[in-house]
């Protein structure tokens, strides 16, 4: 299984990306060894996790969420937080 997720950087950016072990990435992401864009971003918090069923769909996945503008991830994020509330 693979996740797409997103972070919240410290400046307020937000960051999308993959991984089959989401755990192991976000501790890589805030030990300021994940993507190059978060390095200079850290802490970085999880807002965002949606599974997948295998690579390729969560690079299909993650190509669409990135083409998202930021009120779009927001209404995304919001979305999903809202649902775990119920």
């Amino acid at each position: 299984m693979y996740w797409l997720y997103i972070l919240q950087c410290k400046d307020g950016t937000l960051y999308t990306g993959i991984t089959n072990d989401l755990e192991k990435r976000l501790a890589a992401h805030n030990r300021g060894q994940g993507a190059k864009y978060t390095r200079s971003r850290i802490p970085a918090v999880l807002v965002y996790q949606e599974s997948c069923s295998n690579r390729a769909a969560a690079l299909r996945r993650e190509a669409a969420v990135k083409k998202l503008n930021r009120r779009q991830k927001l209404q995304l994020i919001a979305s999903q937080n809202s649902c775990e509330s119920h």
